[in-house]
Formats: C-alpha cells, sequence, structure tokens
C-alpha cells in the first residue's frame, strides 16, 4: 500500500488538522481491526446516539468507560478466577479488551447502562448557541435604531 504525505495539507490550512490527523490514523492504520468485541451504533434521536456492545461474562465492575482527549474508551478486564473450574468447552470469550471511538466535536457521553450482557453508551451532540444558525432582523434605513444593537432570534 503507498503512504499518503499530508505535510502540504498542513500547511495549507488552519484549524483542519483534526480532520488531518483523522484521515492519517485511518490511512495508515493496517487492515487487520479488531473484531472483538462486536457492538452496535445506533441513531436515538435527532441529535442522540447510543454505542451498545456485547459484553457477555463481564460484571459492571470489570468496565470502564473513558473519556479522553477526543475519544471514548472502553475497556475489559476480568478478574482472576479463583473459583477453580475446569471448563471442558469455552464458548464465550472474556478476554480483556479496549475498543476506542473518535467523538465528533460537541458529542458527549451522557452515560452508561449495563443490562443482559450488553453495555449501552449513549452520546449527546450539543451545539452551542454560537454555532447555531440565527435569523438577523433586517433594518429599515430610516429606522432610528443603531445596527450594532438589532436583535437576533434563534431559528430551529
Amino acid at each position: 500500500m503507498r503512504s499518503l504525505d499530508f505535510a502540504p495539507l498542513y500547511r495549507a490550512t488552519v484549524g483542519f488538522d483534526r480532520i488531518a490527523d483523522m484521515m492519517d490514523r485511518v490511512l495508515s492504520s493496517d487492515g487487520a481491526q479488531p473484531t472483538y468485541p462486536p457492538y452496535n451504533i445506533e441513531k436515538t434521536a435527532e441529535d442522540a446516539y447510543r454505542i451498545s456492545i456485547a459484553v457477555a461474562g463481564f460484571a459492571p465492575e470489570e468496565l470502564s468507560v473513558e473519556v479522553k482527549d477526543g475519544n471514548l474508551h472502553v475497556s475489559a478486564r476480568k478478574a482472576a478466577d479463583e473459583t477453580g473450574r475446569s471448563y471442558l468447552h469455552r464458548g464465550i470469550a472474556t478476554r480483556a479488551f479496549e475498543r476506542r471511538f473518535a467523538l465528533a466535536d460537541h458529542v458527549r457521553v451522557a452515560g452508561a447502562v449495563h443490562e443482559h450482557g450488553m453495555l449501552h453508551v449513549d452520546l449527546l451532540r450539543e451545539t452551542p448557541e454560537a454555532l447555531k444558525p440565527r435569523r438577523i432582523e433586517i433594518a429599515r434605513a430610516n429606522d432610528t435604531t443603531p445596527v450594532l444593537e438589532a436583535k437576533a432570534e434563534t431559528v430551529n
């Protein structure tokens, strides 16, 4: 596979570093992506998402959900099995794992729930007021209202 140099992109753009870093990560990663544990990503509302991860065999205290540097880190470590059990067949994988999900700007983790062998992580996109579209009132030319005091209303 060819390697791409993004140095010209870094020099010619301002404020798009995160996009360039993401492209660099995707293109430089090897083809073997981890498939364990399986997960779903669903859109539950206009600005709400849910990541559901199959974590059969793990207790809630063995799971860890953290947000660091714009990434969601989900990991699990199985406590040492001190019961002395002897398995004839062990089909439920309880090996340690770490999954990372890149979060978009203004997305925050609303909470996490462990139920029926699934870990559900709820995400919300909260667009700041400054980035929401606004309707600007147009003043008449003979109106005495200064332009600096013109009122704007939020458009939804």
